[in-house]
């Protein structure tokens, strides 16, 4: 292949487009699919969702700690019921006999009592500490943000590879138009020098006005080609650098050896082009395992939880506090579910019924993936053999083109076969070009298909 290239570079002067990026490194697409990977706002937003999925799993680690919380409260209440304690009636009687034993007073006089239920300028303050115990939903907590992460983690590469696809079919399509106006200036070049050689001719009484004006009308439509090429370069670089995030009239660098990346297109369309190292299928496992944990908790529904507590706290009227207010609690809460009105047998069918909807989608997509990279391979082949025929054609448009026009100097040509010849010539240089960088997309998408796409290099 590098061989041909160069030959056909040599041949035809003309074509210094097709090798201005030759013997320069890839270095400089490596480098946008790097920058794309750092700027690119879609894939900033998923980071952010793999971090939120991080400190998820650090607030389920959370929950084996024990929580202390401070709380108070404070009751007043004037009414209600009460209850009746006749204390003066009891001991009075007594305590004026023991009075007058002791000839003291030592012994006073008591009134009856009536104390409220409701209790009256009363306070309850207390520093709380709960410990879990035994609580399966902590552990398959934990689990489900771990398999979680893993998940926000495919994502994020499959959206990579998505990313470095869309680079690649951009950056080619881009100087597949700086192909095109280049190809159709070369092609300005030759008709201005056609309606040259027909006004000598003419000026000579040699040639026909009729040529002139057909030369001119060549001109235009070239130049109407040349408007539409470069149209089709500015949207190019519009979606390159929305890609990455840049400014829309940021460079870019358009130095690139297509000659490699051909050379290798061989041996990808020979290479393996099952999915089976697709993110999509290792996200979607984990997506099975994932609902066979939740599962696996919504079964746990029925194991006992117990959790552990310990007050340290004052309770008094008044706002008292003294040896007497203060107090501790230490004490045990056991939880087992009896009855749900169903909810728990029915949300463990729901999620049997996600699994196996997991599994579903998992073969389906498997397949998918498969045929995908099959028709893509299918297609590399045919525009790598279009890309082969093309270059045949350019050096026979080459040969033609030097012909027709030596013959028409000579006067054994006709003009419109000089037109006709470089409407070839055109076409053809158009053709390689365009065949050129359809292969590179086309092995670009096979490289997306099959995952061979190294994302740990960038």
């Amino acid at each position: 292949m590098r061989t041909i290239l160069i030959k056909l570079r040599k041949a035809f002067p003309l074509l210094p487009f097709l090798f201005s990026h030759i013997a320069y490194s890839q270095n400089s697409l490596d480098s946008y699919i790097d920058s794309a990977f750092k700027n690119n706002i879609v894939l900033q937003q998923k980071n952010i969702s793999l971090e939120k999925a991080e400190y998820a799993l650090e607030i389920a680690k959370g929950y084996y700690y024990p929580t202390v919380a401070f709380q108070a409260g404070y009751q007043t209440a004037g009414g209600g019921r009460a209850i009746d304690l006749p204390i003066g009636d009891l001991l009075n009687n007594v305590y004026s006999t023991l009075n007058q034993l002791t000839q003291t007073n030592d012994f006073p006089r008591l009134k009856n009592q009536s104390i409220n239920f409701l209790p009256t300028n009363f306070y309850d303050a207390k520093v709380r500490t709960t410990v879990p115990i035994i609580n399966s939903d902590i552990k398959y907590n934990k689990l489900i943000s771990t398999q979680q992460i893993t998940l926000n983690k495919y994502e994020i590469e499959i959206y990579k590879r998505d990313l470095v696809k869309d680079i690649k079919t951009a950056y080619f399509n881009y100087l597949t138009a700086l192909d095109a106006i280049s190809i159709y200036q070369s092609s300005l070049q030759l008709a201005n020098e056609g309606k040259r050689v027909n006004e000598k001719l003419v000026q000579n009484g040699k040639g026909l006005p009729a040529y002139v004006l057909r030369s001119n009308s060549e001109i235009e439509n070239v130049k109407a080609q040349i408007t539409n090429a470069a149209q089709q370069a500015d949207n190019a670089k519009l979606y390159f650098n929305f890609l990455l995030n840049r400014n829309q009239d940021e460079p870019i660098d358009t130095n690139y050896d297509a000659i490699n990346p051909i050379d290798m297109v061989p041996t990808l369309i020979a290479g393996n082009t099952t999915g089976a190292a697709r993110e999509e299928l290792k996200a979607l496992q984990q997506s099975i395992t994932l609902n066979e944990t939740v599962l696996q908790m919504n079964k746990a529904v029925y194991y006992p939880k117990l959790n552990g507590f310990l007050d340290l706290g004052s309770q008094a009227q008044d706002w008292k506090f003294n040896s007497q207010s203060r107090y501790y609690m230490v004490g045990l809460q056991l939880d087992v579910p009896i009855f749900a009105g169903f909810r728990n047998k029915n949300k463990i069918k729901q999620s049997g019924l996600d699994v196996k909807n997991a599994l579903l989608n998992l073969n389906q997509v498997k397949q998918k993936l498969d045929l995908s990279g099959s028709v893509a391979r299918n297609n590399l082949v045919s525009v790598y053999q279009s890309f082969l025929s093309s270059q045949k054609q350019l050096e026979a448009a080459q040969a033609y083109q030097r012909l027709i026009e030596r013959g028409y100097r000579e006067g054994t040509n006709t003009f419109i076969e000089t037109v006709d010849a470089r409407n070839q010539l055109t076409q053809s240089q158009l053709l390689v070009s365009v065949n050129q960088y359809k292969v590179l997309i086309a092995a670009a998408n096979l490289e997306r298909e099959t995952a061979s796409f190294n994302l740990s290099n960038q």
